[in-house]
């Protein structure tokens, strides 16, 4: 019969039981520890992030959490064989698995900052945006993941012993070739991240570009839909749209508004100096506009073109026009009571007798 002191001396496939008991209590500590860290300490973490301001510390705790049992089983193992002489094919093995479950939470938790950071990209943006913004960036945001979840398993691959440098090379041909066949397709999507960046113009804005113009209603990975003044949807490709030299009337402050008014030659010089104060008046008295010049600026073939520039607060297109309506009238009105003749084009034909 063995007694207790030649159990612990006593060896099951070349490790002692004595080192295996201890390898053994070491293992369900440290797995009763992290239970412990999870259910009181993370827990305890989590209600001291609700009563802060920053959710640095809510995404914090979030990576924390997200770590589950094959971590806390594998932190465990290995805190145990530390007492044990393992075999060579166990030690390589746990290597192995430790690389795998290490590599699975480190990508997980990038993931994590990947969300966190498109949240707060779209966060930042005004709510009319949101739609727009949330498909924009949950694209590229699935594009850093795909990439990150490939640089892990190249990374895993070469510990494993691969040699990643022929398959880096096979892949970077394939994908020149693939890059070529999708070029047309990728310049629209990197065109897209621009206008997403840069925000030359916004759903809502109203855009002039070469002979088109339109409000976008829609800007999209590949092309922008506008809807003309017609009232057809227009279909454009972002990469046409950010080589083009476009104008935002949403944007505009104030619009310059400039037109010409033109009287006959038969006009009597004494009216002719009192029209420039005439229009400075009619053009001042129209609320929301602000006169720029009244002149005298053209002798033409038929009549004496006088042009009048002035501003309109706002970019309203309809305002300008019901302004410049009212301003044409009042024009009209003006000068039927002083008696001064518009011009119209006019041909004489002089017959001389020999």
């Amino acid at each position: 019969m063995i007694s207790l002191t030649g159990l612990a001396t006593y060896s099951i496939a070349g490790i002692i039981v004595e080192d295996l008991i201890i390898s053994a209590a070491v293992f369900l500590a440290v797995m009763a520890g992290l239970r412990v860290f999870e259910k009181v300490v993370v827990l305890r973490l989590r209600k001291l992030s609700q009563r802060t301001k920053t959710d640095v510390d809510d995404l914090i705790i979030e990576i924390i959490d997200g770590v589950g049992w094959p971590a806390y089983f594998l932190i465990a193992l290995v805190s145990a064989l530390q007492f044990v002489l393992a075999p060579p094919l166990v030690e390589r093995a746990l290597h192995y698995l430790t690389l795998i479950v290490m590599g699975y939470y480190g990508v997980k938790a990038m993931q994590r900052l990947i969300d966190y950071g498109a949240k707060k990209v779209v966060a930042s943006r005004q709510e009319g945006e949101q739609v727009e913004d949330i498909a924009v960036v949950h694209l590229f945001s699935t594009v850093a993941k795909v990439i990150l979840w490939a640089a892990a398993l190249l990374l895993l691959l070469s510990n494993f012993g691969f040699n990643v440098s022929t398959l880096v090379a096979g892949l970077g041909v394939g994908g020149i070739a693939i890059a070529f066949a999708l070029q047309n397709i990728l310049v629209d999507i990197f065109a897209s991240l621009s206008i997403y960046l840069d925000k030359p113009f916004q759903p809502g804005d109203f855009i002039v570009f070469g002979a088109e113009k339109g409000t976008v209603k829609h800007i999209g990975i590949k092309t922008t839909r506008l809807e003309t003044p017609e009232g057809d949807e227009l279909v454009v490709s972002n990469k046409n749209l950010t080589e083009a030299l476009v104008h935002n009337h949403k944007k505009m402050e104030r619009r310059r508004a400039v037109f010409s008014v033109g009287v006959v030659y038969e006009t009597p010089l004494a009216k002719v100096k009192r029209i420039p104060s005439i229009l400075k008046e009619i053009v001042s008295s129209q609320p929301g506009t602000e006169l720029a010049r009244v002149h005298l600026k053209q002798l033409g073939d038929f009549s004496l073109n006088f042009e009048i520039v002035y501003h309109i607060s706002g970019n309203d297109y309809n305002s300008y026009l019901d302004i410049q309506q009212t301003i044409n009238l009042a024009i009209l009105e003006r000068f039927g009571k002083e008696k001064i003749k518009l011009a119209y084009p006019t041909q004489a034909l002089l017959v001389r007798k020999a």
